[in-house]
């Protein structure tokens, strides 16, 4: 069970990300996650809309190139400690955190949701599943 991300790299400039979230808008995608990491020339935004196919569609047809990637979904308990419980069994089964950011939403237990990205997508699915922890598919999209 992954989510897809969309990345795309824009200019450091006044404005670049307005245009995007216009372009998105304007077909009524909302984003549901966004993470912003920028360098002295370009920002990297990945983010998770209520649509991903029609974010890639839209995007690309406006002139930007897209990046899409397959992420966890993972929902943690809001009280100290809990991120442990997710980061714990992924580094147990070797797999590298790349970077993680959290969801707008929260899943039908009212817990917080965040982004995770892997190294090794399918095998941290397996590892968080054996260690009871909640991953999302395609339902996160309607949350």
């Amino acid at each position: 069970m992954c989510v897809k991300q969309v990345s795309i790299i824009l200019e450091n400039v006044p404005g670049m990300f307005l245009s995007v979230s216009e372009c998105l808008a304007r077909e009524s995608i909302n984003i549901r996650a966004i993470s912003v990491a920028d360098t002295s020339n370009t920002s990297t935004v990945r983010f998770v809309t209520d649509n991903p196919e029609k974010t890639v569609n839209v995007l690309r047809s406006n002139g930007y190139e897209v990046i899409e990637n397959d992420v966890l979904g993972v929902e943690i308990p809001d009280h100290p400690g809990a991120l442990r419980a997710v980061l714990k069994p992924l580094k147990d089964s070797h797999i590298n955190v790349l970077y993680f950011y959290t969801y707008l939403g929260r899943g039908e237990s009212g817990q917080p949701i965040v982004i995770i990205g892997v190294d090794k997508t399918e095998e941290a699915v397996a590892a968080l599943k054996q260690n009871w922890v909640h991953t999302f598919g395609n339902e996160i999209y309607a949350l």
